[in-house]
């Protein structure tokens, strides 16, 4: 019996993989416009990380983390997002004294273990970012800007930016007070799971998927009506400089996010090509997520992308390898050997060639050529080594131009391949 994947967990493999580096490259060029610098952090992390920033009452700390216990019985816990690890790097290696703003960027896998559906997956993939030591509106307005830009950049517009605000903790313990006594009044409604959690993390009822939660919870009380005046101002700031740049935005007062450290802007950014997995990019503020980790009390905001929902909505449009400027057809084994110390020369320079290995007839090399779809091709056989020379055929017009073995490089650099 062979061995395969872990159930959630998939190979990305040639032929995707090129999109996948498309998103990527696209990222590191909008993010470097804009003055981020990449970070990476390791996979795993000590589980008191994740209990103490996402909050021991979330979904994620309570049913999906892949936690464990390494050899000196140390509790570990691979990661299950991006932002806390980043903080605790941020914090541990005092990142904030090299610069009182740190503009951070990263891209890697994430583990959480849930039932493996279109768009969620056990290993998934983000590429996210985060802005540290600005309390501003204006870096809220920025970050989604650039967002906005990196989704333009890769071609996808079939997304739109829903916001909120969430308070602080001056004015959310009153909200939360509030929307637990309007929740206990529907508690024979709710599903098992909020039934569970409505006291100790109400807000994430607001965000239930269940059809019972939603009708139950229609109208209750809004967090944006209960806003201290600060967190008002912040957020009336926020849409001001959103439209002041022309970004697109619907005001959302249910959407709340599933991670405790979030206060004041959140945001996702939504599709409908996607079924109940619509969001496909989502973030806020944690203004005191690095205090609370040991650090100095410094405001942040980031987001993090799905990077596997960006590729189901490439879809069609999915980026192919690039093919061979050269393909060499050998005749003879004097011709095989020839034919690899001048691919590996040209290769050197720079040009994508690629030959036969298998010991195929002429006929089978020139189909693979075609299947290939390699730009030219050159036969090499006894006639070709005894003069120097071979015909390069142009495989798009079926021209041919007699070129010299020994400047072969210098001819495909001519002709500007």
């Amino acid at each position: 019996m062979s061995v395969t994947a872990i159930k959630g967990m998939n190979d990305v493999l040639p032929g995707e993989v090129e999109t996948w580096q498309f998103l990527e490259k696209s990222a590191r060029e909008v993010f470097g416009f804009h003055g981020f610098s990449e970070i990476r952090t390791p996979i795993a992390e000590k589980t008191e990380l994740f209990c103490r920033s996402i909050g021991e009452t979330t979904d994620i700390v309570e049913k999906e983390m892949y936690t464990f216990s390494d050899k000196s019985e140390n509790s570990l816990t691979l990661r299950p997002e991006g932002t806390a690890p980043v903080m605790r790097a941020f914090i541990q290696n005092r990142l904030h004294t090299l610069d009182p703003v740190s503009k951070l960027y990263y891209m890697g896998p994430m583990f959480r273990y849930e039932r493996p559906q279109k768009g969620r997956y056990r290993q998934f993939h983000q590429i996210g970012v985060e802005v540290i030591g600005v309390e501003d509106a204006r870096i809220d307005a920025q970050v989604l800007a650039m967002l906005h830009q990196y989704f333009n950049h890769i071609g996808i517009t079939a997304v739109s930016l829903q916001i909120n605000s969430l308070g602080c903790p001056e004015c959310r313990p009153g909200y939360r007070q509030q929307l637990i006594a309007y929740l206990e009044s529907r508690l024979d409604v709710l599903c098992a799971d909020c039934q569970r959690r409505y006291q100790t993390n109400p807000l994430r009822v607001l965000d239930c998927k269940a059809k019972g939660c939603q009708e139950a919870t229609v109208d209750a009380p809004s967090v944006i009506e209960h806003l201290c005046s600060p967190c008002n101002d912040h957020f009336a700031q926020v849409k001001e400089y959103l439209q002041a740049l022309q970004i697109p935005f619907t005001v959302n007062s249910r959407m709340v996010r599933g991670l405790d450290y979030y206060v004041r802007t959140t945001f996702e950014l939504v599709t409908d090509q996607l079924g109940s997995q619509n969001a496909v990019a989502a973030g806020g503020r944690y203004d005191g997520l690095v205090e609370s980790l040991g650090g100095p009390a410094l405001p942040g905001i980031g987001f993090a992308i799905g990077l596997e929902r960006l590729v189901l909505m490439k879809g069609e449009q999915r980026i192919t390898p690039p093919e061979p400027q050269l393909f060499i057809a050998t005749i003879g084994a004097e011709a095989v050997e020839r034919a690899f110390v001048l691919m590996s020369q040209l290769q050197l320079a720079g040009v994508r060639v690629e030959m036969d290995y298998l010991g195929k007839s002429l006929k089978a090399q020139m189909r693979r050529a075609n299947k290939l779809k390699a730009a030219f091709t050159l036969v090499l056989g006894e006639e070709e080594l005894e003069s120097g020379e071979a015909q390069l055929k142009n495989m798009s017009d079926s021209s041919q131009s007699l070129v010299s073995l020994g400047s072969l490089v210098e001819s495909f650099a001519e002709k500007n391949l």
